[in-house]
């Protein structure tokens, strides 16, 4: 039998079809500083199909790839990263009046540094490594100014949360987890005041039928 390959899939693109709705975002209010950033769109991709972002994520823990082997089509067992994708504005917490509105200014840019993803059940079940995969923490850096979105990519679903429990067990059953993964993304703006954006995603875990 193939052993698994254990593969990252890269987003080569952000065009591609939502097969679900947009996922839900909400602002975390954080520091002392005039603006206040928003998820508005959170979306995740198989990493067998690394195009096809939508508003919830089924997650497959082992997909069958087709490879050719000395001219043999064979089924390969691999392990991907599944991606995730986030959108976020930036605004003032101060807007003004409509006679005097405020304004933006280049010290109300913010870049975020880094993401913490946390996995939660609906049934209150959140063990770390018993119920859910393991929360983590990772880098990724982009920027959002008033009236400019920042976009980034980032892993959702790591290789190693395949590889642990409890989805390493969903390999050989037909058992679904069903979690909720809260996204927080951390950063300051331009005067050093710490502005934080939270969104969070519906992924289900399990052993899918793989694509063509």
């Amino acid at each position: 039998m193939s052993r698994p390959i254990h593969r990252t899939a890269l987003v080569v693109g952000l065009a591609g079809t939502a097969v679900l709705g947009a996922g839900c975002g909400e602002f975390v209010r954080q520091g002392q500083g005039p603006v206040l950033a928003i998820v508005t769109t959170l979306e995740g991709a198989s990493g067998a199909q690394p195009t096809r972002f939508g508003g919830t994520l089924g997650s497959d823990v082992l997909t069958l790839v087709t490879k050719e082997d000395n001219g043999v089509k064979i089924k390969v067992p691999t392990i991907f990263t599944d991606i995730g994708r986030a959108s976020i504005t930036v605004t003032l917490k101060d807007p003004g009046t409509t006679a005097s509105p405020s304004r933006p200014s280049a010290m109300n840019a913010v870049t975020f540094t880094r993401y913490r993803v946390v996995y939660v059940r609906a049934d209150g079940r959140n063990t770390p490594g018993v119920d859910v995969p393991y929360p983590f923490d990772s880098s990724a850096t982009f920027t959002a100014v008033p009236g400019t979105p920042g976009t980034v990519g980032f892993d959702i679903v790591r290789l190693t949360a395949k590889q642990e429990a409890p989805l390493r067990a969903l390999i050989t059953n037909s058992t679904f987890i069903g979690t909720v993964a809260e996204v927080t993304f951390y950063g300051q703006d331009a005067a050093g005041n710490d502005v934080s954006a939270a969104g969070s995603i519906g992924i289900t875990f399990g052993n899918f039928g793989d694509p063509d």
